[in-house]
C-alpha cells in the first residue's frame, strides 16, 4: 500500500469528520486551556483532514486498510 493511496472506509471517515469538527468546535469554545488546547486543534485538523481525503497515512506505514474490497 503506497501513501496517499486511499485506505479509509466510509464509517472510519464519518467518525473522523465528526471527531474533527466536535475537537474544533471544542477549541472554538475554549473547552480545554492551553497548551493542551493545541494538541485538540491538532488532532482535529488531522481527523478532518484524513476524513475527508479518505485517506491515513499512518494506516499506509502499518498496512491498515478500513476501505474494505468493495467501496
Amino acid at each position: 500500500m503506497k501513501i496517499g493511496e486511499k485506505n479509509v472506509g466510509m464509517t472510519d471517515r464519518i467518525i473522523r469528520i465528526i471527531l474533527g469538527v466536535v475537537l474544533l468546535v471544542a477549541f472554538g469554545l475554549n473547552v480545554i486551556a492551553a497548551p493542551w488546547s493545541y494538541l485538540l486543534v491538532l488532532i482535529g485538523i488531522i481527523a478532518l483532514f484524513t476524513g475527508i481525503a479518505g485517506t491515513c497515512a499512518l494506516y499506509s506505514l502499518i498496512g491498515w486498510d478500513t476501505k474494505g474490497k468493495g467501496t
